[in-house]
């Protein structure tokens, strides 16, 4: 198994994942598919000093095979801050939904977010998980391929799937299939070793996208977060989506607010995984499916609900 080490890792004959410890806020992994004469890149990072890195580091194989193709598997800025490093001429697929995303929580907006006075409880949670990018001055590129359907791509010769497989993790989620190896790039459809996040949902698109995944049997895969993994690391998604989406609907028919549900909530095992208090993301989003007409929340009301809750657990 991939040792689960920050760097650049050959994962199959011409793939690589990049992978960033230990996958909390912003810690994304991203990869490569290199063909005779081109590269696939999936993902970049969440600043340009990260992404300069990781692309200095491909450079033994780009300098062979440039990157031609780039897809971004969602919108958060984590998958896509760093897409201006790439040379012009480098196509970026990614879903519709990316570019309304990335726009929506731009470089600017976090960056002018961390520069406010919330109160210590979330000033301290906000700093944790976004005090180690830089988000000063980074341009935002979005991608200009729009993935519509599944799509295959060749690779200097290689055939790369796209296989958008949202709403899930947001409303615009695409995994990247290399079948020659049977490698698979889940984006944030994965999260393994830490707690799954919500945005979109609900919790049975998600489930369904796993067994999308599971379907493709890979023998490699890729999480958006964590280390390397395989179909185990899919059915242990799917298992906290099932614990959590089933103790939303609960609730939600015992007549409890979004609110109560999260903060009552006996995750079971789930309570030991990093972040579990992105709980209450989940559980909001799942409750916007089961009532429309629920007031939405802006991010700096979840993000203090989380910051309030992991307080509450851990003391």
């Amino acid at each position: 198994m991939t040792p689960y080490t920050r760097g650049l890792h050959e994962i199959a004959d011409g793939v690589w994942a990049w992978l960033q410890p230990d996958g909390g806020w912003g810690w994304s992994n991203a990869g490569l598919v290199a063909g005779q004469g081109a590269s696939l890149l999936v993902d970049t990072l969440f600043d340009l000093a990260l992404t300069g890195e990781m692309l200095a580091a491909m450079k033994p194989v780009t300098d062979a095979h440039p990157i031609t193709d780039a897809v971004n598997t969602h919108g958060n800025g984590d998958h896509c801050f760093g897409n201006a490093l790439l040379d012009a001429a480098v196509r970026i697929h990614g879903a519709p939904e990316v570019a309304e995303r990335a726009h929506h929580e731009s470089p600017e907006v976090i960056s002018a977010l961390l520069a406010l006075d919330f109160g210590p409880l979330l000033n301290d949670y906000a700093r944790r998980a976004f005090g180690p990018f830089a988000f000063d001055g980074v341009p935002l590129r979005t991608p200009d391929t729009p993935v519509l359907a599944a799509t295959t791509l060749d690779v200097g010769g290689r055939q790369v799937r796209l296989l958008p497989l949202g709403p899930a993790h947001t409303a615009g989620d695409v995994a990247v299939h290399v079948p020659e190896v049977n490698v698979l790039f889940s984006g944030d459809l994965l999260f393994v070793g830490g707690t799954p996040l919500m945005w979109t949902g609900p919790a049975r698109s998600w489930i369904d996208a796993c067994e999308a995944m599971i379907a493709l049997e890979p023998e490699v895969i890729v999480p958006g977060h964590g280390p390397v993994t395989t179909v185990e690391g899919v059915r242990e998604v799917q298992a906290y989506l099932r614990h959590v989406g089933d103790r939303a609907r609960e609730a939600h028919a015992a007549g409890k607010t979004w609110e109560q549900a999260a903060f009552e909530m006996d995750l079971d095992r789930f309570a030991r995984l990093p972040l579990a208090e992105r709980v209450v993301v989940t559980t909001y989003a799942e409750y916007r499916h089961l009532d429309p007409a629920l007031p939405e929340a802006n991010q700096l009301e979840l993000f203090g609900l989380m910051a309030r809750w992991e307080s509450e657990r851990n003391g």
